[in-house]
C-alpha cells in the first residue's frame, strides 16, 4: 500500500488527483493540506468525492506527511522549493507539479517567476516528468518535476521530428488553445463565464512562463538551437488544449506523409498514453477529455514545405495529476498505466 499526501489539494490538479487516486486499492491518501481550509472536511469542499475521501484537510505543515511515502504538491508556482527538502531528507519521495524544478537554468527560473529559487541545489537532480522520454531516469527519482500541460503536448508533437532531424530548429510555431481551468481555480475577471464564453483570445504575446521550459526540453532532443514561437490562446471550455505545431522541412531532406505517419507510429508504438491517429483523421479535446491520452495527428503542407502537427490532451490529466500519477507508478514499480485507464469522456 504506497501512502500518498497531497499538499494544496484545493485546486483543479488537486481534486483531480484526489479522483483519480481514491478508487485505487493499492494507494492511501492519508494527509490532503490547505492552509484556509484545515479542519474542514474534503468532500464538503468537492462533493464529488463525497463518500471516498473521508478525511479533513489539514495545515500544511503537518506531522502526517512524515509517514508517506510520497507527497504531491499541487501548489502554486514558489511553494513547493520551501519544504521539498525536508521531505526529501526523510526518504519520502516527491512529485511536484509546479514549475518549481522544471527548468535547470536556474537564472532563468528566477527571470520568469519573478522570485529567488531557494534550494537551487535540488534542480539539479530533479527528473523531468515525461515518461515518453525520461522512462528510466524516473524509476529512480525522489523528486519528479511534472511538465507542465502546454509543454507536454507541445514536446510529444515535435519529439519524432526533432529525434530524425526532419526539421529546421530556428522557425518552430506552436499555436496552443487551453480550456479555462488552465489558469487555476482563482476568481479573475477573465476567467468568469460571461467574460471567457462565446470569444477567443490570444494571450502571453509577450512572453509565457511555459516557453522556457519547453525551448529547453526540446533543445535535449535536437542538434541545433530550437527558436520557437509560442502563441497560447485562452477557449470558452472547461478543459483540453489543441496544439498545431509548423515545423520547416529541413533544406535537402524530403519527407512524405507516409513517411511521416511511419515516424510518429513508430516512435509512439510502445506508449501507452500517446495515440497516433491513422492518417485523415485529425485530434479534438472531447476525444481525451478525462483520459490520460495525447492524441496527435500529422500532415504535410507540400506547397510550402511544411509539417503540421495537432496534438490534444486534457490540461488537468495527462497534461498535470494523470501524468503525475503516471510518474508515481512507475516509481513505485508498478504497471504505469494503473488507475489511469479511464476511457474519455463523451459528450
Amino acid at each position: 500500500m504506497i501512502k500518498v499526501g497531497i499538499i494544496g489539494a484545493t485546486g483543479y490538479t488537486g481534486v483531480e488527483l484526489l479522483r483519480l487516486l481514491a478508487p485505487r486499492s493499492d494507494v492511501e491518501i492519508t494527509v490532503v493540506t490547505s492552509r484556509e481550509l484545515a479542519g474542514v472536511a474534503v468532500h464538503s469542499r468537492f462533493p464529488n468525492l463525497r463518500g471516498h475521501v473521508d478525511l479533513q484537510f489539514c495545515a500544511p505543515n503537518s506531522e502526517l506527511l512524515q509517514a508517506c511515502d510520497v507527497v504531491f504538491y499541487a501548489t502554486p508556482h514558489a511553494v513547493a522549493m520551501n519544504t521539498v527538502a525536508e521531505l526529501l531528507s526523510k526518504g519520502i519521495k516527491v512529485i511536484d507539479l509546479s514549475a518549481d524544478f522544471r527548468i535547470q537554468d536556474i537564472p532563468l527560473w528566477e527571470q520568469w517567476y519573478k522570485t529567488k529559487h531557494v534550494c537551487p541545489e535540488l534542480v539539479a537532480g530533479a527528473v523531468y516528468g515525461l515518461p515518453e522520454v525520461n522512462r528510466e531516469k524516473i524509476k529512480s527519482a525522489q523528486l519528479i518535476a511534472v511538465p507542465g500541460c502546454y509543454p507536454t503536448a507541445i514536446q510529444l508533437g515535435f519529439l519524432p521530428l526533432l529525434e530524425n532531424s526532419l526539421i529546421e530548429t530556428d522557425r518552430l510555431i506552436a499555436d496552443a488553445k487551453s480550456g479555462v481551468s488552465g489558469a487555476g481555480r482563482k476568481a479573475v475577471e477573465d476567467f468568469l463565464l460571461c467574460e471567457a464564453t462565446e470569444s477567443i483570445k490570444a494571450y502571453g504575446l509577450s512572453g509565457h512562463r511555459h516557453h522556457p521550459e519547453i525551448c529547453e526540453r526540446l533543445n535535449t532532443y535536437s542538434d541545433y538551437e530550437v527558436q520557437l514561437t509560442f502563441i497560447p490562446h485562452l477557449v470558452p471550455m472547461i478543459r483540453g488544449i489543441l496544439a498545431t505545431l509548423y515545423a520547416p522541412v529541413k533544406l535537402g531532406v524530403e519527407v512524405s506523409l507516409d513517411q511521416l505517419q511511419a515516424v510518429y507510429e513508430q516512435r509512439y508504438a510502445d506508449e501507452p498514453f500517446v495515440d497516433v491517429l491513422p492518417q485523415g483523421e485529425v485530434p479534438a479535446t472531447r476525444n481525451v477529455k478525462g483520459s490520460n491520452k495525447c492524441q496527435i495527428a500529422v500532415a504535410y503542407s507540400e506547397d510550402t514545405n511544411t509539417i503540421v502537427v495537432l496534438s490534444a490532451e486534457d490540461n488537468l490529466v495527462k497534461g498535470a495529476a494523470g501524468q503525475a500519477i503516471q510518474n508515481m507508478n512507475i516509481m513505485f514499480g508498478l504497471d504505469e498505466t494503473t488507475g489511469l485507464q479511464n476511457i474519455a469522456l463523451l459528450p
